[in-house]
Protein backbone atom coordinates (compact mmCIF):
# COMPACT_ATOMS: atom_id res chain seq x y z
CA UNK A 1 0.00 0.00 0.00
CA UNK A 2 1.53 3.22 -1.00
CA UNK A 3 1.37 6.19 1.94
CA UNK A 4 0.62 8.77 0.46
CA UNK A 5 -3.48 10.05 0.40
CA UNK A 6 -4.18 6.89 2.95
CA UNK A 7 -6.72 7.92 6.13
CA UNK A 8 -4.76 6.90 8.76
CA UNK A 9 -6.24 6.55 12.38
CA UNK A 10 -3.76 6.20 15.42
CA UNK A 11 -5.12 5.73 18.82
CA UNK A 12 -2.68 7.64 21.14
CA UNK A 13 -1.11 9.79 18.82
CA UNK A 14 -0.71 13.18 20.33
CA UNK A 15 2.71 12.46 22.23
CA UNK A 16 5.54 9.65 22.43
CA UNK A 17 5.28 6.97 19.66
CA UNK A 18 2.68 8.09 18.76
CA UNK A 19 3.07 11.53 17.95
CA UNK A 20 6.17 10.63 15.89
CA UNK A 21 3.94 8.00 13.91
CA UNK A 22 1.36 11.14 12.90
CA UNK A 23 4.10 13.28 11.68
CA UNK A 24 6.17 10.75 9.56
CA UNK A 25 3.34 9.51 8.14
CA UNK A 26 1.92 13.36 7.15
CA UNK A 27 5.27 13.56 5.97
CA UNK A 28 4.98 11.22 3.40
CA UNK A 29 1.70 12.26 2.54
CA UNK A 30 -0.82 10.31 4.49
CA UNK A 31 -4.07 12.05 6.40
CA UNK A 32 -3.59 10.70 9.40
CA UNK A 33 -5.99 12.03 12.19
CA UNK A 34 -4.97 11.19 15.97
CA UNK A 35 -6.62 10.51 19.27
CA UNK A 36 -5.99 11.09 22.85
CA UNK A 37 -7.90 11.86 26.64
CA UNK A 38 -5.73 15.49 26.93
CA UNK A 39 -7.36 17.74 24.23
CA UNK A 40 -3.56 20.14 25.36
CA UNK A 41 -1.82 17.88 23.21
CA UNK A 42 -4.23 17.46 20.73
CA UNK A 43 -3.81 21.31 20.31
CA UNK A 44 -0.42 21.10 19.95
CA UNK A 45 -0.35 18.77 17.70
CA UNK A 46 -2.82 20.79 15.06
CA UNK A 47 -0.71 23.81 15.96
CA UNK A 48 2.14 22.26 14.96
CA UNK A 49 1.75 20.32 12.16
CA UNK A 50 -2.34 21.17 11.64
CA UNK A 51 -3.08 17.02 12.54
CA UNK A 52 -6.78 16.87 13.40
CA UNK A 53 -7.48 15.06 16.08
CA UNK A 54 -10.31 14.99 19.49
CA UNK A 55 -10.55 13.40 22.93
CA UNK A 56 -11.58 9.95 23.20
CA UNK A 57 -12.10 7.30 25.86
CA UNK A 58 -10.74 4.23 23.38
CA UNK A 59 -12.40 1.38 26.14
CA UNK A 60 -15.51 2.93 25.55
CA UNK A 61 -17.97 1.12 23.35
CA UNK A 62 -20.53 3.75 22.26
CA UNK A 63 -17.59 6.05 21.52
CA UNK A 64 -15.52 4.09 19.87
CA UNK A 65 -18.53 3.30 17.50
CA UNK A 66 -19.62 6.50 17.05
CA UNK A 67 -16.06 8.13 16.32
CA UNK A 68 -15.56 5.97 13.65
CA UNK A 69 -18.91 6.00 12.11
CA UNK A 70 -19.03 9.61 12.04
CA UNK A 71 -15.08 9.77 11.07
CA UNK A 72 -15.88 7.39 8.26
CA UNK A 73 -18.18 9.57 6.92
CA UNK A 74 -16.16 13.11 7.24
CA UNK A 75 -13.03 11.93 5.72
CA UNK A 76 -14.04 8.51 3.94
CA UNK A 77 -13.01 4.79 5.35
CA UNK A 78 -9.85 4.45 7.24
CA UNK A 79 -7.02 3.14 5.12
CA UNK A 80 -4.78 2.22 8.02
CA UNK A 81 -5.47 1.73 11.87
CA UNK A 82 -2.43 2.32 14.53
CA UNK A 83 -3.43 0.72 17.54
CA UNK A 84 -0.97 2.41 19.95
CA UNK A 85 -2.92 3.89 23.08
CA UNK A 86 -1.42 2.08 26.16
CA UNK A 87 -0.52 2.95 29.92
CA UNK A 88 1.01 1.18 32.58
CA UNK A 89 0.11 0.56 36.20
CA UNK A 90 3.37 -1.40 37.50
CA UNK A 91 3.47 -3.48 41.10
CA UNK A 92 4.65 -6.80 42.01
CA UNK A 93 2.20 -9.47 42.12
CA UNK A 94 2.76 -10.02 45.52
CA UNK A 95 5.45 -7.81 47.87
CA UNK A 96 6.48 -7.91 51.56
CA UNK A 97 7.29 -4.93 52.76
CA UNK A 98 7.55 -4.19 56.63
CA UNK A 99 6.09 -7.64 57.52
CA UNK A 100 2.92 -6.95 55.77
CA UNK A 101 1.90 -8.69 52.65
CA UNK A 102 0.50 -6.44 49.98
CA UNK A 103 -1.23 -7.96 46.54
CA UNK A 104 -1.61 -6.88 42.62
CA UNK A 105 -4.65 -4.31 43.00
CA UNK A 106 -7.55 -4.99 41.27
CA UNK A 107 -7.84 -1.31 40.17
CA UNK A 108 -4.39 -1.68 38.57
CA UNK A 109 -5.28 -4.27 36.73
CA UNK A 110 -8.40 -3.59 35.43
CA UNK A 111 -7.58 -0.12 34.28
CA UNK A 112 -4.91 -1.27 32.20
CA UNK A 113 -6.51 -4.24 30.62
CA UNK A 114 -9.26 -1.65 29.44
CA UNK A 115 -7.19 0.64 27.55
CA UNK A 116 -4.43 -1.64 26.30
CA UNK A 117 -6.80 -4.77 25.47
CA UNK A 118 -10.43 -3.94 25.15
CA UNK A 119 -9.15 -0.71 23.70
CA UNK A 120 -7.30 -2.12 20.79
CA UNK A 121 -10.25 -4.42 20.35
CA UNK A 122 -12.89 -2.07 20.29
CA UNK A 123 -11.06 0.03 17.88
CA UNK A 124 -10.12 -2.84 15.31
CA UNK A 125 -13.70 -3.98 15.31
CA UNK A 126 -14.88 -0.75 14.21
CA UNK A 127 -11.98 0.02 12.10
CA UNK A 128 -12.38 -3.18 10.30
CA UNK A 129 -16.08 -2.92 9.59
CA UNK A 130 -15.85 0.15 7.88
CA UNK A 131 -13.02 -1.24 5.69
CA UNK A 132 -15.14 -4.49 5.07
CA UNK A 133 -18.21 -2.23 4.40
CA UNK A 134 -16.34 0.23 1.64
CA UNK A 135 -13.88 -2.77 0.25
CA UNK A 136 -10.65 -1.08 1.34
CA UNK A 137 -7.86 -3.64 1.45
CA UNK A 138 -6.55 -1.76 4.40
CA UNK A 139 -3.85 -2.49 7.19
CA UNK A 140 -4.19 -2.48 11.01
CA UNK A 141 -1.20 -2.07 13.36
CA UNK A 142 -1.12 -3.05 16.75
CA UNK A 143 1.54 -1.81 19.27
CA UNK A 144 3.01 -4.56 21.81
CA UNK A 145 5.80 -4.50 23.74
CA UNK A 146 9.31 -6.52 24.68
CA UNK A 147 7.51 -7.05 27.96
CA UNK A 148 4.67 -9.28 26.31
CA UNK A 149 6.73 -12.37 27.37
CA UNK A 150 6.59 -11.46 30.79
CA UNK A 151 8.63 -8.58 33.01
CA UNK A 152 8.90 -8.19 36.48
CA UNK A 153 6.21 -5.74 37.64
CA UNK A 154 4.30 -5.85 34.54
CA UNK A 155 1.73 -8.42 35.11
CA UNK A 156 -1.16 -6.13 33.92
CA UNK A 157 0.89 -4.72 30.97
CA UNK A 158 2.73 -7.70 30.00
CA UNK A 159 -0.48 -9.77 29.90
CA UNK A 160 -2.13 -6.94 27.54
CA UNK A 161 0.77 -6.97 25.30
CA UNK A 162 0.47 -10.84 25.05
CA UNK A 163 -3.31 -10.95 23.87
CA UNK A 164 -2.39 -7.94 21.70
CA UNK A 165 -0.26 -10.27 19.87
CA UNK A 166 -2.84 -13.16 19.89
CA UNK A 167 -5.52 -11.10 18.42
CA UNK A 168 -3.35 -9.98 15.69
CA UNK A 169 -2.89 -13.61 14.68
CA UNK A 170 -6.33 -14.57 14.93
CA UNK A 171 -7.60 -11.40 12.91
CA UNK A 172 -4.99 -11.72 10.81
CA UNK A 173 -6.69 -15.24 9.51
CA UNK A 174 -10.19 -14.51 9.62
CA UNK A 175 -9.68 -10.79 7.42
CA UNK A 176 -7.19 -11.55 5.03
CA UNK A 177 -10.30 -13.06 3.04
CA UNK A 178 -11.23 -9.15 2.56
CA UNK A 179 -8.32 -7.89 1.38
CA UNK A 180 -7.30 -6.97 5.33
CA UNK A 181 -3.82 -6.99 6.74
CA UNK A 182 -2.96 -7.08 10.63
CA UNK A 183 0.37 -6.90 12.19
CA UNK A 184 1.69 -5.83 15.31
CA UNK A 185 5.12 -4.11 16.34
CA UNK A 186 6.85 -4.91 19.67
CA UNK A 187 9.67 -2.11 20.35
CA UNK A 188 11.92 -2.21 22.67
CA UNK A 189 13.09 0.43 25.13
CA UNK A 190 12.59 3.39 23.29
CA UNK A 191 13.88 7.43 23.84
CA UNK A 192 10.30 8.70 24.61
CA UNK A 193 9.04 10.74 27.64
CA UNK A 194 8.32 7.02 29.37
CA UNK A 195 11.66 6.23 29.00
CA UNK A 196 13.17 10.02 30.06
CA UNK A 197 11.14 9.46 33.57
CA UNK A 198 13.45 6.31 34.29
CA UNK A 199 16.34 6.84 37.06
CA UNK A 200 19.13 7.28 35.53
CA UNK A 201 21.09 4.07 37.76
CA UNK A 202 17.35 2.02 35.91
CA UNK A 203 17.95 2.82 32.53
CA UNK A 204 21.98 2.54 32.67
CA UNK A 205 20.87 -1.22 34.04
CA UNK A 206 18.62 -1.69 30.86
CA UNK A 207 20.96 -0.18 28.44
CA UNK A 208 23.42 -2.48 29.44
CA UNK A 209 21.30 -5.54 28.26
CA UNK A 210 20.38 -4.15 25.21
CA UNK A 211 23.15 -5.47 22.29
CA UNK A 212 23.06 -2.27 20.33
CA UNK A 213 23.87 -0.80 23.62
CA UNK A 214 21.56 2.03 23.71
CA UNK A 215 17.43 2.90 23.53
CA UNK A 216 16.03 3.15 20.55
CA UNK A 217 14.90 5.82 18.54
CA UNK A 218 11.13 7.35 17.34
CA UNK A 219 12.62 7.38 13.31
CA UNK A 220 13.34 3.82 13.99
CA UNK A 221 9.77 2.92 14.77
CA UNK A 222 8.43 4.69 12.46
CA UNK A 223 10.15 3.20 9.99
CA UNK A 224 8.71 -0.02 10.92
CA UNK A 225 5.10 0.88 10.90
CA UNK A 226 6.12 2.40 7.38
CA UNK A 227 7.55 -0.74 6.40
CA UNK A 228 4.03 -2.93 7.57
CA UNK A 229 2.01 0.07 5.46
CA UNK A 230 4.06 -0.52 2.22
CA UNK A 231 4.87 -4.40 2.42
CA UNK A 232 1.60 -5.81 1.26
CA UNK A 233 2.79 -9.47 2.09
CA UNK A 234 3.59 -8.71 5.82
CA UNK A 235 0.95 -9.62 7.78
CA UNK A 236 0.38 -11.83 11.10
CA UNK A 237 3.61 -11.48 12.49
CA UNK A 238 5.20 -8.76 15.07
CA UNK A 239 8.17 -6.76 13.84
CA UNK A 240 10.16 -6.53 16.32
CA UNK A 241 12.36 -3.66 17.38
CA UNK A 242 14.34 -3.56 20.05
CA UNK A 243 18.05 -3.97 19.86
CA UNK A 244 17.93 -7.33 20.03
CA UNK A 245 17.14 -7.18 23.79
CA UNK A 246 16.20 -10.11 25.43
CA UNK A 247 14.15 -10.00 29.07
Amino acid sequence: MEIAGKNVIITGGARGLGRAYALSLKAHGAKPYILNLHQEYLDAMYKEAAIPGRVIDVANEKEVEAFVENYTQEYGPPHVLINNAGITADSLFIKKKDNKIIKFSMENWEKVIRVNLTGVFLFAREAAYQMVKHAIKGVIINISSITRVGNVGQTNYSATKAAVVAMTVTWTKELSRYGIRVAAIAPGYINTEMCAAIKAEAKEKIISKIPLGRLGEREEINQAVEFIIKNDFFTGRVLEVDGGMRL
